[in-house]
């Protein structure tokens, strides 16, 4: 047998001349090719590689790949067993390194058969080197590692996948260099992400180094510069590094407030930077007449401009903008005193699309032309026009019907188109009345917004004539109309506008009560916000609108620990003091209907709310009397934040005090003992609101109520004085 450190064979194919045993003559490694064989020595060499071979017919296996070259016999593996050794393992060896200097001797002999002819190996024959790389060969290999053909016979064939000439060239390993994500970043992606933070948060990344500084103040950041957030903290120097480095890039610029830079407008050409404006507000800055003109000069984009309060707005400046701004829709010269209707004239002419204008205590309204003018336009969907004196009857009329209208000859009023105003602001008018106000009927469908607060001489009559023509009505201010009564409370109610109105303000209407704000609260179930303040009305107001809120909209169903965080939010802001028919019984019924919780009817009532149970979607804000305010706002404070125990425990503690001063105050017998009561409500209502805690921080847990103060520490009280 061969040794088991045999690592290579030679196989060759020659010439038989003489029935000898194999013989292995181990050669060494040449590159030339053998010699070619010719005539009889070819034939019999192939006669004795099919006779040596008889299991090649049987193979289902591919054929083993070999190096071929030019034609020259040189076999890579052929089986040296005989015939009836088919279940024997193949004899031979293999190389375990191809590269390998030294030989191994193979076994000698496998033949079994007399007679026959074993061949004979030829020296000047080429060597041929077998690899044993991943298991392939099979000579001289252990027979579970051999590769076996269908019927479980050995093949004669050994598998060689590579030789010398084919093996693996091991590729370089490229390290990877230093990465930087943000340097590598293209600049439209840094950009993006810039735009995630605050200005201020941009400023201070600024001083990061000098790329950061660059691309900080790029002005693709700054297309909308608003500084309403942090005009008091952004010094001078950078606000202006700001405005001349985004320059073009400006939209939407805002600098209310900024008084910082009343000495910087000409410096390094502010106000010439911004080229492509289309929304600027300049109100409250110190700014000068000539850096307002070239801002106007320097942008003819202009959309949306706010000049409020400016003594540098002058007519010059209306000039500028009716030749430069044509696309002009907004314009707020509000309070101020170097404008007058001269100047508006002239944009209104050249502003065909301007829809809003306020010229609050703006002189020159007794002008015809100016009013015909914007009648004749009729784009206008805001006017506000405050505390302007000249406004009169007249004028009024001629904006709302023109002059010289054709007029019906039926009705007697004048036939002109709808005016689409939206929002007509006549506070302080004082020189318009009843008369003036008289043409808006039936003229104004699209009315929204109407205050007259201030204005004198309008009664009931042209206010019911009014309303019904008003269907889209949402905000009506009425203040201070002493003349007025339930009447237009109850008009108000059966208006079309009922159910869309939102905003009423009645205060200082001394002859409106119960009678008109009853139906009121019945049918305007929208409504946001109710001032009543210094009127008649009684508690059956607040209790009514207590009941319209919890009316409005369904209670909120909440299960288990998520109860302790619900936060009612706010739907009503109800104004009510100095009203002398309010008492705290209507002040307790609107603070008990705040914190009303109920438990489901599955649920059984408990203390601590732990199973289903309804809140209230939304509560009443309420201001009323100034002594029981502070418990209100503490009450609303605690039911905003979702602390309904502590709430519903001030609320009646807070009634237990009222009680008790009432008693107090009774004649009769028994008075030394009720005003004693009152002492003990009072400091136990004192230490209820020195608390502000949760009820979950008692000693006892919440609603308790145990000992005064709820089980907490009481303060030292010299004790004596009644006085809350």
């Amino acid at each position: 047998m061969a040794s088991s450190s045999v690592e290579s064979v030679v196989e060759t194919h020659t010439p038989v001349e003489s029935p000898q045993s194999i013989t292995l003559i181990p050669q060494p490694y040449n590159e030339q090719p053998p010699p070619k064989l010719k005539g009889r020595q070819r034939l019999l060499a192939g006669l004795q590689r099919i006779s040596s071979s008889q299991s090649v017919n049987r193979l289902g296996s591919s054929r083993s790949r070999t190096y071929s070259g030019n034609g020259k016999a040189s076999i890579s593996c052929i089986s040296l067993q005989s015939a009836q050794s088919l279940n024997t393992p193949a004899l031979g060896s293999s190389l375990t390194q191809e590269l390998a200097l030294g030989y191994s001797t193979a076994p000698t002999s496998a033949v079994t058969t007399p007679g026959a002819q074993a061949p004979f190996i030829d020296e000047r024959a080429r060597l041929r080197y077998l690899s044993l790389a991943d298991g392939k060969t099979s000579a001289g290999m252990p027979a579970d590692l051999r590769s076996t053909t269908k019927s479980g016979l050995s093949s004669g064939i050994t598998k060689v996948d590579e030789d010398y000439f084919s093996r693996p060239v091991s590729k370089p390993v490229h390290t990877r260099g230093d990465l930087n994500f943000w340097r590598d970043l293209p600049s439209e992606l840094k950009m993006e992400v810039l735009t995630y933070l605050q200005p201020r948060e941009v400023i201070r990344c600024s001083v990061v180094s000098k790329a950061w500084h660059k691309m900080c103040f790029d002005g693709q950041l700054w297309a909308i510069l608003d500084t309403a957030d942090f005009y008091q903290d952004i010094p001078a120097d950078a606000l202006v590094k700001v405005i001349t480095s985004a320059g073009p890039f400006v939209r939407d610029l805002n600098l209310r407030g900024c008084v910082q830079l009343r000495e910087r407008w000409h410096a390094k050409g502010l106000s010439d930077a911004c080229t492509n404006l289309e929304n600027i507000s300049l109100e409250g800055c110190r700014i000068d007449r000539t850096s307002i003109h070239n801002f106007l000069w320097s942008n003819s984009r202009l959309v949306h401009i706010n000049v409020s309060g400016l003594a540098g707005a002058t007519n010059s400046a209306m000039k500028i903008l009716a030749t430069n701004c044509p696309k002009l829709e907004h314009l707020n010269v509000s309070w101020c005193n170097n404008i007058d209707t001269r100047g508006l004239k002239k944009v209104i002419e050249a502003c065909p699309n301007l829809k809003d204008l306020r010229a609050g205590e703006v002189r020159g309204w007794d002008d015809l032309e100016v009013m015909q003018l914007l009648f004749e336009c009729n784009a206008l969907e805001r006017l506000i026009m405050m505390n302007c004196d000249t406004l009169t009857d007249e004028s009024l009329a001629v904006l709302i019907e023109g002059n010289d209208s054709e007029v019906d000859y039926l009705s007697g009023r004048p036939v002109v188109q709808p005016r689409r105003l939206k929002h007509l602001d006549l506070t302080r008018c004082r020189g318009i009345s009843d008369t003036g106000l008289r043409s808006l009927v039936g003229n104004v469908p699209e009315l929204e917004g109407l205050q007259l607060s201030k204005v004198p001489g309008i009664f009931d009559a042209t206010l019911t004539e009014l309303l019904p023509t008003t269907p889209l009505l949402s905000h009506l201010d009425l203040e201070e109309h002493e003349g007025l009564t339930n009447a237009v409370l109850q008009c108000l109610a059966s208006a079309p506008c009922a159910k869309r109105l939102r905003h009423l303000s009645i205060s200082y209407c001394e002859n409106m009560g119960d009678s008109g704000m009853i139906p009121l609260l019945k049918t305007c179930t929208n409504l946001r916000n109710l001032e009543m303040d210094n009127t008649r009305i009684s508690d059956l107001v607040l209790t009514e609108a207590a009941a319209m809120i919890r009316q409005r909209a369904p209670r909120t169903l909440i299960q288990g620990k998520a109860a302790s965080e619900y936060k009612p939010p706010t739907g009503l802001r109800l104004v009510a003091y100095d009203c002398q028919n309010v008492t705290w019984t209507g002040v307790r019924e609107v603070l008990s209907r705040n914190a009303e919780v109920f438990p489901r009817p599955d649920s059984p009532p408990r203390i601590h709310i732990t199973r289903t149970s309804s809140f209230p979607s939304e509560i009443i804000q309420l201001k009323c009397f100034y002594t029981y305010q502070p418990t209100v706002e503490e009450h609303t404070k605690r039911v905003l934040r979702g602390d309904f125990a502590a709430a519903r425990r001030l609320e009646r503690k807070w009634a237990e005090f009222m009680i008790a001063q009432e008693e107090a105050g009774a004649a009769g017998a028994g008075s030394r003992r009720r005003r004693r009561r009152a002492r003990e409500a009072q400091m136990m209502h004192a230490d209820e609101a020195d608390d502000g805690v949760g009820p979950a921080n008692g000693p006892l847990g919440a609603g308790t109520g145990v000992g005064v103060g709820g089980g907490r520490r009481r303060r030292a009280r010299s004790g004596g004085c009644a006085v809350m």
